[in-house]
């Protein structure tokens, strides 16, 4: 998602950049992923200057993190309206969609989801080397059915797109929709390629440790890669340490170490308290 750099774009071109003190605060709320602390400055922002996209951008993001996909819904669509030629905004409008769909009632989901998909074909119109909006529209094909736009057809031809534009991630990109035809051994196998040529790729570490949490294959080798994740540095556009903390944890109590899956999802908490996943895996744990 880019949070930091949208963040300090936002300060450079707002009232912000006047007082040092204040971008400071802001950028640090960022960087700690103290949302709820950044929503409140960036809606102040926002009243401020109404016509700045890239707030309104910043605080769709405080939204989705913290879970109001309404009023993310209503801060990217601002941001678009403000910014038609933005690649990047239309993919997060595309996630808040995406997000809604999922809460949604029966008869509505299927609105909410192809606005989700038109926000991520426009993405990739605007951009078409915009290579997380090209994962986005895969993502989307790959889970939904084609009635409303989705399917494996898609999703490969996505992944082959990738591919040529990035061949590591590529392969990555194979990799998961290996695992959604159930060719887990392949899946694997392509996760093992990756990592011979870089051993410290995240992206790939954390694919291994996702693979190994939802087959219950490899455990030990999706512990040791989830482990590793966490002494490396993690993308820009990550949701951080929090989701493989918490992968480690579902892993360990697949192997009826409680007592450590318990740590796992309360690392997971002090970094993102409001991380729902965590949440609900201690709940159950309790």
């Amino acid at each position: 998602m880019h949070r930091i750099a949208a963040l300090l774009l936002l300060l450079a071109t707002s009232s912000f950049a006047a007082d040092s003190a204040l971008r400071e605060q802001v950028t640090t709320l960022f960087n700690q992923r103290q949302w709820a602390e950044a929503q409140g400055v960036l809606e102040k922002a926002v009243a401020v200057a109404p016509d700045n996209a890239e707030a309104y951008f910043c605080l769709g993001q405080c939204q989705l993190n913290r879970g109001d996909t309404g009023k993310a819904v209503l801060s990217f669509e601002k941001a678009t309206a403000l910014a038609p030629a933005n690649s990047e905004y239309f993919r997060l409008l595309g996630d808040s969609y995406g997000l809604t769909a999922e809460k949604a009632g029966l008869f509505s989901k299927f609105g909410w989801a192809k606005k989700c998909k038109a926000a991520y074909d426009k993405s990739v119109e605007l951009d078409p080397t915009n290579i997380n909006a090209r994962w986005s529209v895969m993502e989307y094909c790959r889970q939904a059915p084609g009635f409303v736009g989705g399917g494996m057809d898609g999703a490969y031809a996505q992944a082959a797109e990738i591919k040529r534009l990035d061949p590591a991630r590529g392969r990555i990109a194979y990799a998961g929709l290996y695992t959604t035809d159930k060719r887990f051994s392949d899946a694997f196998a392509v996760y093992e390629e990756v990592l011979r040529d870089a051993p410290d790729d995240y992206n790939a570490l954390y694919q291994v440790g996702k693979l190994a949490d939802t087959t219950g294959q490899e455990l030990d080798r999706g512990l040791a890669a989830l482990r590793k994740c966490l002494t490396i540095e993690h993308p820009a556009d990550s949701r951080g340490y929090v989701p493989a903390h918490w992968r480690i944890g579902n892993i360990l109590l697949r192997k009826g170490d409680k007592a450590g899956a318990r740590a796992a999802y309360e690392a997971a908490l002090k970094l993102n308290p409001e991380f729902p996943e965590a949440i609900e895996s201690l709940k159950k744990l309790n």
